[in-house]
């Protein structure tokens, strides 16, 4: 029994728990009950309908549609070879407002019953507000639509491109990747199967795609004057536009034939349906001279900008005040109760959603689904426009931190409900029409709340640091990381710290870098940086003794002795743990000593002192017990188990085990789980049960699913164990 569980249920290989991290997170975890699922029996294959809604106002086109469906692979089971052996990709570029993500959603929409295996949506955000995905986000979302578990999402862009491909494979399915930013994005989520179909949009023309991977390139112009007349008189009707086609095709014209802008035209018309056609051309003509003479500059919005500039100034006071807000926000969708933050707590709902539905009238604002709303990424960045020009500065930064302070205490809110216990941040005072923060009835629907507004609360920390607002941009990422960590979202994990760092540091604000970089600490360890961790650590320990801080200096303590215990500095980690010990005792952080009492235990059983690991691991066991922490009971009862197998105690340590095994599997822990199976097995095999080689054939499909490099020991350990069974029953080692 030699892989010692550290205090965080990490064995000396380095396998971790969903929540592992040195800042005590496990511990927090412990006590939710029933809430955290991310394991469990999965279908084979998820089929996966990703499409948005159809576009229901799609005009023609029917050439781009057709050079579309040559595309299509030749139908399953073919009779003959399929007529390409490689994957067909479609490029639909152009600029802002053509229609681009409308063409390849509508066509993708006819077509997608030929795709029995499913379709997959991404949106890249190459262009829009906030920050564009990169190759390796973009994967682990790709991936988790496949339904593949965070913990088997390899950390490195090769290895999940790979992993993606492989599950592609002989699979008919259709991709459609909206808004890229530039074909290094999109090379690595090229699957590489037939029998796939790949449509690609960007406002780049994408010529490496199509040099490099035969793709068929579809640049989209502005719509012939015809069908920009088609459009307008399916929304405004064909006997408003029949009585007057010299003036419709005028209007279609003012509007540069962009779909968009037609839309919004066509939607303003309906709103004024005795104004003639021609003289809804003389009001748009009169709007693009006066926006001539403020003198707005030659831009993508320069096509457009009279007609959102129309449909803006003729608004009701509130909805135009609410529509320029709006462009405030930090990323392209938002909820209704984000748009209640930026409006202010005197705003009801009942008045928020009037006033959305004016501005979705007007075709300035998307419903999307879940009570949310969407803005395209030009009309964002001409609302956006319009508060800095309409709105008082005042006003402006004040709904700016309304909104960001709102979103910082929803995050502490749903953090409090997932890790209850977890370190408490101090929050800035609200303002006084800040709307209160959401509430959450339990672990689900926090965390779903999280993962719904994940990129757009990387946005909201990205805003805050750019707008100078650094109290709320540190103290986002020490509210939240639990989440990023049990959701596995690594890149993003670290990127949230250095952000929180980067601000701390600008406000001068010592205990926010302490935090930040506590948790940063932890990233660096479950990746298995170690050099990085150190650092972290120890300037971590350093602030949050500055600071006053026994929570930080103690878990920062602890974090240190983790990483020179697995450096095999066995004396070094022994003094920082009983310095942690301490500094939890001085403070009176029960909970914080139940954990290094574990880091204790695994230094003692390095030194081969396992009567003193054994009391260690009983005394953390004790603590987390009187805490009513079931997680972290689990973790200590795996130390005291390994500690008693030590000690040739095999019926306990079996007993310990298996109380753990159940406990992890409650919580849907599949990498403890496995950590408890192991020692099932060893415990089985020390008492010559002829169960143990069953449960070693367990623990080897468990382990399969597990791609991550700090799971190498317990697959090591898992294959010697087995590569001896086979010895023993006088087999080749390499047979099955």
């Amino acid at each position: 029994m030699n892989g010692p569980t550290s205090e965080n249920g990490r064995d000396s290989a380095g396998t971790r728990n969903e929540l592992s991290g040195t800042s005590g997170a496990t511990v927090q975890a412990g006590t939710v009950h029933g809430g955290i699922t991310l394991g469990g029996t999965r279908p084979p294959w998820p089929r996966p309908r990703q499409l948005p809604m159809d576009i229901p106002l799609f005009v023609n086109r029917e050439a781009d549609i057709e050079r579309l469906h040559s595309l299509l692979p030749a139908p399953a089971p073919a009779t003959a070879p399929a007529p390409r052996n490689t994957v067909a990709i479609a490029t639909i570029t152009g600029p802002p407002g053509m229609g681009k993500t409308a063409l390849a959603l509508h066509w993708a929409h006819r077509v997608r019953g030929q795709f029995p295996d499913g379709d997959l949506y991404l949106n890249m955000r190459g262009h829009g507000c906030g920050r564009s995905l990169d190759a390796a986000q973009a994967l682990d979302s790709l991936l988790r639509a496949l339904d593949v578990s965070p913990d088997r999402i390899p950390h490195d862009l090769d290895s999940r491109s790979a992993l993606f491909r492989s599950l592609l494979d002989g699979k008919r399915v259709l991709i459609v990747i909206d808004d890229a930013a530039s074909a290094n994005d999109v090379r690595p989520l090229l699957p590489a199967s037939p029998t796939c179909l790949v449509v690609l949009t960007s406002r780049n023309s994408m010529p490496g795609i199509g040099a490099r991977y035969g793709a068929e390139r579809m640049t989209l112009d502005t719509l012939p004057p015809d069908q920009s007349v088609e459009l307008l008189a399916r929304i405004m009707g064909r006997e408003r536009v029949a009585a007057e086609p010299d003036a419709a095709a005028r209007l279609a014209e003012r509007c540069a034939h962009l779909p968009l802008a037609l839309q919004i035209m066509a939607e303003k018309a309906n709103e004024q349906p005795y104004a003639t056609l021609a003289e809804l051309v003389e009001q748009l003509a009169d709007e693009r001279d006066r926006l001539d003479a403020l003198g707005f500059e030659d831009d993508e919005l320069a096509d457009v900008r009279a007609v959102f500039s129309t449909s803006y100034r003729a608004l009701p006071p509130e909805a135009a005040r609410m529509f320029r807000l709006l462009g405030l926000h930090p990323g392209p969708e938002m909820s209704l109760s984000a748009v209640a933050a930026l409006l202010g707590a005197r705003t009801t709902e009942t008045e928020i959603r009037q006033r959305l539905n004016r501005l979705a009238q007007a075709s300035l604002v998307q419903h999307a689904p879940g009570r949310r709303l969407r803005l395209h990424d030009l009309l964002h960045d001409y609302a956006a426009e319009r508060a800095e020009h309409d709105e008082a500065p005042a006003d402006r930064d004040r709904a700016l931190r309304r909104v960001l302070a709102w979103y910082l205490r929803t995050v502490a809110a749903g953090h409090r409900v997932i890790l209850p216990s977890f370190h408490d941040v101090p929050l800035p005072d609200p303002a006084e029409d800040e709307p209160p923060p959401l509430s959450f009835a339990d672990v689900e629907q926090a965390m779903d709340w999280f993962e719904q507004e994940r990129l757009t609360l990387l946005d909201a920390l990205r805003t805050a640091l750019r707008t100078g607002r650094y109290d709320l941009a540190w103290r986002l990422p020490a509210v939240m990381y639990g989440f990023f960590e049990l959701r596995h979202y690594w890149q993003e994990w670290q990127e949230i710290h250095r952000l929180g760092i980067e601000a701390a540091r600008r406000a001068a604000d010592r205990y926010g870098e302490a935090c930040n970089h506590l948790g940063l600490g932890d990233a660096h360890w479950l990746l298995g940086r170690l050099p990085d961790a150190l650092a972290a650590y120890r300037r971590a320990a350093e602030l949050g003794r500055a600071e006053g801080d026994g929570w930080i200096a103690g878990f920062a303590l602890r974090g240190t002795a983790a990483v020179l215990l697995r450096r095999g500095e066995i004396s070094g980690a022994l003094a920082t743990t009983r310095e942690s010990i301490e500094v939890f005792r001085a403070h009176g952080e029960r909970r914080g000593e139940g954990q290094a009492l574990l880091t204790l235990a695994q230094c003692q059983c390095a030194l081969g002192e396992h009567e003193q690991e054994r009391e260690s691991a009983r005394r953390a066991v004790e603590l987390f017990t009187a805490l009513q922490d079931a997680w972290s009971v689990a973790f200590g009862a795996c130390a005291l188990a390994r500690a008693c197998g030590e000690l040739g105690q095999y019926a306990e340590a079996l007993r310990l085990y298996r109380d753990a095994r159940k406990d992890f599997e409650e919580f849907g822990n599949r990498r403890n789980t496995l950590r408890a199976l192991v020692g099932i097995s060893e415990s089985l095999q020390a008492l010559g049960s002829p169960e143990a080689a069953a449960h070693w054939r367990e623990a080897a499909r468990l382990s399969a699913g597990l791609d991550e490099p700090q799971a190498a020991g317990m697959r090591d350990r898992i294959a010697r164990a087995l590569a001896a069974q086979r010895e023993e029953q006088g087999r080749p080692v390499g047979d099955d």
